[in-house]
């Protein structure tokens, strides 16, 4: 199988023009629209590394953070359309069209996939003094206590919270959104007892779960996670719930097809490098390296789901 994968890549590439073969001819630069030391952090310079060695070229990591990935993905949007700067994007690529009033670029006219990276699973953690262990459990508790059933995330707007409201839509149940400012404040208070459950990433929260001070009650994509089969998801009591984060790459609108295609299929071979998959996997994390075309389809359907849940919950952005 991998090596069908990797002749399908040098297939692909023998097929790319002569100047898409020659791309880069100077450094790439990657931008991150978030401070050093994140998740998105660790996959732009994995990505960055291995991007490097196959170029012959210096890969650059240029972080860009504030205003909720706008600032970032603004630069992007606004580059020179040569291959030469591409930007590193979450779930918040998706949600922010949808949230927010007013954008400084349009997301469909001014940039364009190149590849998901990789999809990330949430999960969703509880005390381990909850009164519930499964996803059927967990709604049964909440229809008994309507609107007394409340869930931590790590702020307004994000993948986790609008992860809840889905789960309230698709289950017919009225949990309550506690905000928190990231992460670790929302664990703090779930460890704690102050709230009940929270929904987080998988690679947040798997350390606490592994360590027994938080209890797995599901994942949240539509299979189960690789490395971790034995967690159940929530699509097995709702089939079809699918609420998966994504990490991609983009690249300004106008930057020639075949250059976009060029960076896809070396993205594509760095991924499937033993190494790097395996750490992605074991961060709760699973290889995607889709085309071009396949991105921007998924781009598209998440900001429909996304728009439709913020709607129904009205959700306020800025």
């Amino acid at each position: 199988m991998r090596f069908a994968k990797l002749l399908a890549l040098v297939l692909v590439l023998a097929w790319l023009p002569a100047a898409a073969q020659e791309f880069p001819k100077g450094p790439v630069r990657i931008i991150v629209p978030f401070p050093p030391g994140g998740p998105t952090d660790i996959m732009a310079r994995m990505v960055s590394q291995k991007l490097q060695e196959i170029w012959g070229q210096s890969v650059l990591v240029d972080y860009r953070a504030g205003a909720g990935t706008l600032i970032g993905v603004t630069a992007v949007a606004k580059a020179a359309a040569d291959g030469a700067t591409l930007g590193i994007v979450n779930a918040a690529y998706t949600i922010n069209p949808v949230l927010r009033k007013t954008m400084p670029y349009d997301t469909l006219k001014d940039l364009a996939g190149v590849t998901q990276l990789v999809a990330t699973h949430l999960v969703i953690v509880a005390n381990p003094n909850a009164p519930f262990n499964t996803v059927p459990e967990l709604v049964a508790y909440a229809k008994r206590n309507p609107g007394k059933l409340s869930f931590a995330s790590p702020g307004t707007g994000g993948t986790s919270h609008l992860a809840g409201e889905l789960l309230n839509r698709t289950a017919g149940i009225d949990m309550l959104h506690v905000p928190y400012k990231g992460s670790v404040p929302a664990q703090t208070d779930v460890m704690g007892g102050r709230v009940p459950l929270m929904i987080d990433a998988t690679s947040s929260a798997l350390p606490f779960v592994n360590a027994g001070r938080l209890k797995l009650i599901a994942t949240t994509g539509p299979r189960r996670l690789p490395g971790h089969e034995q967690y159940p998801i929530v699509a097995d009591a709702y089939p079809g719930f699918d609420v998966t984060g994504l990490l991609g790459l983009v690249a300004p609108k106008a930057t020639p097809r075949a250059v976009v295609h060029r960076i896809q299929v070396d993205t594509a071979k760095a991924l499937h490098m033993p190494e790097v998959k395996k750490q992605i996997e074991d961060t709760g994390g699973e290889v995607v390296a889709s085309p071009p075309e396949q991105f921007d389809a998924v781009i598209q359907a998440e900001m429909a789901k996304w728009a439709k849940v913020i709607r129904e919950a009205h959700i306020q952005g800025e």
